[in-house]
C-alpha cells in the first residue's frame, strides 16, 4: 500500500482547508444562533448560503466514487477529505457529504431504478431535500437485524407498511422528504431473505413522528433523531428497492462506505480535541506551573497523538482494501476501524474535557457535544460487541 496522497487529493485538501478557514469555522456560532432563534427545527439560513458556495467551489458530493454523480474519488482518496470535514459539526452538510444522506444516495445509485433516481436521487444530489433511514426498532435488539418486526406486505399494486422505528436520524428536519424503510416481506423465507427495503415518502398518510429523541441531552436540531410510527402506510410496488428479500444485500452495500465515513470524521474530531487540549493546558497554571508541564498531561497528549495516528493508518488501510478487493473482502478491516475509531475519539475527547475542567462539560467549547457524538457512534452501524465478535471469528478461522 502506498500511503502518499496523490496530487489530486493534495489539491482538494488545500481547497477544502481554505474553504473551512474562510467559510465554515467563522460561521459555526452563527449557525447555532440561527437554529436557536428559528425555533430549533428550522434549517439555518447560513447553511443554504454556504452550500451554494461549496457547489460553486467544486467541493460537492465528494463522497461518491461514481464520477457521473460525484467527484470520482476512491475511498482512499476521500478519507483525508472526510477527516477535514469532521473537524466541524456543520461541515459535512455544507459539502452535501453528511449521513444518512450519503448512505441513502449510495443505495439509490447502486440499487435504484431510473424512476427512483429521477424522483429521489437527483434532488438529494442537488441538496434540495434530505432523507432518513428507518431500521432500528425499540421493541427488539436491532443490532441483530433479523429481529426486525416491521412488516412490508404486498396488496395488489401497493405495499402496506407497518412498523415502530426509532433513532431515525434526520427525520426531524423539515427538508427530509424520503425514508428508506427496512422491514420483513416474507417471514417464511430463509433468515436473511425475509427483509426488504422500500422507499417511503415522509408525507405519506400513516407516517407519524411520535417524538424527537435526545443524545445526552442534545436534540441535534434541525437534524434530530426521531421515533416514528408507520401505520398502514401504502406506497406503490415501484417503491421497492432491488427486490423482495434483498434487504440484507442492500444493507451490506450501504454500510461499508457509511461506516468508514464515520471513522474518517471521528479522526477530524479527535484532532480538534487534541488541539484544544494543547492550547488550553499551555494557557492555564495549576500548582505553580502550566498544566501542560504536568507529567500526566504530557503523557495524555503523547498518547492521544499515538492513538489518532494509529487509527488514521488503520482507516486508510481499510479504505485501500475496499478499493482494491471490495467491501466484502475488507469486512474485517471495516469492522476493526468501526471499533477503533469511536473508542479512540471518546478517549481523546475525554482527556481534553478533563484538561478543561468544568468548562469541558458545558457547551462553550464544543467538547461535550463532540463526546456525545463519538460515544453514539459506538452503537451506530452496529455496536462494538457485534464487530468484535466478527473480528474474533475471522481471526480464529485463520488458525483452524
Amino acid at each position: 500500500m502506498d500511503f502518499a496522497y496523490s496530487e489530486k487529493v493534495e489539491e482538494l485538501q488545500k481547497r477544502l482547508c481554505a474553504f473551512m478557514e474562510e467559510h465554515i469555522y467563522p460561521n459555526e456560532r452563527t449557525c447555532v444562533e440561527q437554529i436557536q432563534q428559528g425555533g430549533r427545527w428550522c434549517p439555518a439560513p447560513i447553511m443554504e448560503q454556504l452550500k451554494e458556495k461549496a457547489r460553486a467551489a467544486g467541493l460537492w458530493n465528494l463522497f461518491l466514487p461514481d464520477s457521473e454523480y460525484g467527484a470520482g474519488l476512491t475511498n482512499l482518496e476521500y478519507a483525508p477529505l472526510c477527516e477535514i470535514m469532521g473537524r466541524s459539526p456543520m461541515a459535512p452538510e455544507v459539502f452535501n457529504c453528511s449521513a444518512p444522506d450519503t448512505g441513502n444516495m449510495e443505495v439509490l445509485v447502486r440499487y435504484g431504478t431510473k424512476e427512483q433516481k429521477e424522483r429521489w436521487l437527483e434532488p438529494l444530489l442537488e441538496g434540495k431535500i434530505r432523507s432518513c433511514f428507518a431500521m432500528t426498532e425499540p421493541g427488539v435488539a436491532s443490532s441483530d437485524a433479523t429481529n426486525i418486526e416491521a412488516s412490508i406486505a404486498r396488496r395488489g399494486d401497493e405495499y402496506v407498511i407497518n412498523g415502530h422505528k426509532w433513532w431515525t436520524s434526520g427525520a426531524g428536519d423539515p427538508r427530509c422528504k424520503i425514508a428508506i424503510f427496512m422491514g420483513k416481506s416474507d417471514r417464511a423465507a430463509a433468515r436473511h431473505r425475509q427483509q426488504s427495503m422500500i422507499l417511503v415518502p415522509m408525507d405519506t398518510p400513516g407516517v407519524r413522528i411520535k417524538r424527537m429523541l435526545t443524545v445526552f441531552g442534545y436534540d441535534d436540531a434541525p437534524h434530530g433523531h426521531a421515533e416514528v410510527m408507520f401505520e398502514n402506510v401504502r406506497v406503490p410496488v415501484s417503491h421497492l428497492l432491488l427486490g423482495e428479500g434483498r434487504g440484507f444485500e442492500i444493507a451490506q452495500g450501504r454500510l461499508g462506505p457509511g461506516r468508514i465515513h464515520h471513522c474518517m470524521r471521528l479522526i477530524g474530531q479527535a484532532e480538534v480535541a487534541l488541539e484544544k487540549m494543547c492550547r488550553r493546558t499551555q494557557e492555564r497554571v495549576a500548582f505553580g506551573k502550566p498544566i501542560a508541564e504536568q507529567g500526566v498531561t504530557l503523557e495524555r497528549i503523547a498518547q492521544a497523538r499515538i492513538m489518532i495516528d494509529q487509527t488514521r493508518l488503520l482507516v486508510l488501510h481499510a479504505a485501500w482494501k475496499m478499493d482494491t478487493v471490495g467491501n466484502k473482502a475488507a469486512r474485517k478491516e471495516i469492522a476493526m476501524i468501526k471499533v477503533a475509531a469511536p473508542t479512540m475519539a471518546c478517549q481523546v475527547i475525554d482527556w481534553a474535557m478533563q484538561a478543561f475542567g468544568g468548562a469541558g462539560v458545558c457547551d462553550d467549547f464544543g467538547l461535550a457535544d463532540a463526546y456525545a457524538q463519538a460515544r453514539t457512534l459506538r452503537y451506530a452501524d452496529g455496536p462494538d460487541e457485534v464487530h468484535r465478535e466478527a473480528i474474533g471469528k475471522m481471526e480464529l478461522k485463520r488458525h483452524q
